[in-house]
């Protein structure tokens, strides 16, 4: 007689690993899935946020399975960088210098902000692959245009970047030292600008507590177009 088997002695064992298909979750996965939960965490808590193991929270699935997709932290982070240069619309060329090069300010601009928390990555990473380096060569071509040799157009590119990253880094991340739109930080900070008693910061006490984001950006663009055609003038 046929003896009988235990239902229960054919359930695997809460240690044993189950065969066949993976869960859901962890079948769909992909790079760029992984990526976009990485800037989700970012756009929530910050790139400090940022690893294997709160990204895969995010999805929902073991932090291992990420490393079929991804090398690891760094490579995480340059995928999300990358997705972000990757939404610069590049303007098409125009007649003018001027506007040209005011126009891939403001463009390179519009995708920074989109997600101030990475900021960082996109002002700061550096890339290799094909979108990190377009817009350098967008702005080499605009700049090439006033007759530079390529030696004094990658001058003037690293001029131009370190600017404009000086002034978005400062955009996204400035506090009440830099100023404030607030009505109630400015009159704060000014009070305590005053109190200091340096003559000349006092003087610009006003100016130094409010920190308009557009107006700066506005300001510190025309001054470097200003500058790039004064140098134009000359070179002709």
């Amino acid at each position: 007689m046929k003896a009988e088997t235990d239902p229960a002695s054919t359930q695997p064992s809460a240690g044993t690993p189950r065969r066949g298909r993976p869960p859901k979750a962890q079948a769909q996965l992909s790079r760029a899935a992984i990526r976009d939960a990485a800037l989700a965490v970012i756009d929530s808590d910050g790139i400090g946020a940022v690893s294997m193991r709160s990204v895969s929270r995010t999805l929902g699935v073991d932090a291992k399975s990420l490393y079929h997709h991804v090398d690891g932290k760094d490579d995480l982070l340059d995928a999300v960088a990358e997705y972000i240069f990757e939404q610069l619309r590049m303007p098409a060329p125009t007649e003018s210098i001027e506007a040209d090069l005011r126009a891939l300010a403001y463009e390179f601009r519009r995708v920074t902000l989109a997600h101030p928390e990475a900021a960082t990555l996109v002002l700061t990473r550096q890339l290799s692959s094909l979108a990190g380096i377009a817009p350098i060569e967008a702005v080499l071509t605009v700049l090439r245009r006033t007759g530079r040799t390529p030696e004094e157009a990658v001058h003037l590119l690293r001029t131009v970047l370190a600017t404009l990253v000086g002034t978005l880094l400062r955009e996204v991340s400035a506090g009440p030292t830099f100023g404030t739109d607030d009505a109630d930080g400015i009159a704060e900070r000014q009070r305590a600008l005053e109190a200091s008693g340096l003559p000349q910061v006092t003087l610009a006490a006003p100016h130094l507590a409010r920190f308009d984001r557009d107006r700066e950006f506005e300001y510190t663009l025309d001054l470097i177009v200003h500058v790039l055609a004064g140098r134009r003038d000359a070179v002709e």
